[in-house]
């Protein structure tokens, strides 16, 4: 979303996730404690609005409150949905524990109960679909991950039956619609002769199996393996492991979506 007037007042709170220092929610909290700066004077009013262009710095204890929340980084195996329970099916957040840490992992940083307060997924993984999962307490990742506007690509590897028209690879990267709205392009192609690649940068509600179906493929396995430019790499099914200080889904040079 764009400001149309450069000049006219922003609320605080929403200025701040757009310049990808917190969520809106976490702005509120820094705001409330005195926490947030706007050109150098303490703004602990709930709801102030400042212009555009104003400097917003965050307090020491802010930054410290950052630095203590996780990220995590979980192989979800078919089965688990990626947030909600569902009747009959667990959330896959069950499968942070101590035992189901990797094992590399522990060394740097051991599974402590804390980690799952406010833990919650930034984007979904249907329940038949396997891959990297991300769980994260810290609402800058989570918005540079979900929305319409996140910059952040998702690979995926999908294994398809059925026989694809001469033009139906052109209509997967392009020109397909979805409840109503055209898709973006997307990146697809040949893995082997039943396996296709496809890196998207949206995650509509069962959007890859939608797309095959539209073009008379069945999907019978799908795994994602990248969300930006963090792998799944050889991390085990039902393990996870933190987020490594020093790694980005963000690569060099993308910035936050804007306000």
């Amino acid at each position: 979303m764009t400001v149309e007037d450069p000049h006219a007042p922003v609320r605080l709170s929403k200025l701040m996730a757009a310049r990808g220092l917190c969520s809106r929610r976490e702005a509120d909290g820094y705001i409330e404690r005195g926490w947030v700066r706007v050109d150098g004077v303490v703004v602990s009013e709930l709801g102030s609005k400042v212009l555009p262009h104003q400097a917003i710095t965050l307090a020491p204890a802010a930054r410290s409150a950052q630095q203590d929340r996780v990220t995590i980084l979980l192989h979800k195996p078919v089965g688990y949905v990626s947030g909600q329970p569902e009747p009959g099916y667990q959330p896959a957040v069950v499968l942070v524990a101590a035992e189901r840490q990797a094992g590399g992992d522990r060394a740097s940083r051991p599974f402590q109960r804390s980690m799952l307060r406010g833990l919650a997924p930034a984007g979904r993984l249907d329940i038949d679909s396997t891959g990297l999962l991300v769980l994260t307490q810290d609402g800058r990742i989570a918005r540079q991950l979900v929305g319409d506007d996140s910059p952040v690509e998702k690979e995926y590897l999908v294994r398809v039956e059925g026989r694809l028209g001469p033009d139906g690879l052109d209509r997967l990267r392009f020109g397909l619609v979805l409840d109503g709205r055209p898709l973006r392009r997307a990146q697809v192609s040949w893995q082997n002769r039943d396996q296709l690649r496809f890196v998207l940068r949206e995650g509509r509600k069962r959007q890859i199996r939608r797309m095959c179906e539209l073009v008379g493929l069945r999907v019978t396995g799908l795994k994602r393996i990248r969300i930006g430019q963090v792998r799944l790499g050889d991390l085990p099914a039902g393990q996870w492991r933190l987020l490594a200080p020093g790694e980005s889904f963000l690569g060099q040079g993308s910035r936050p979506a804007p306000l």
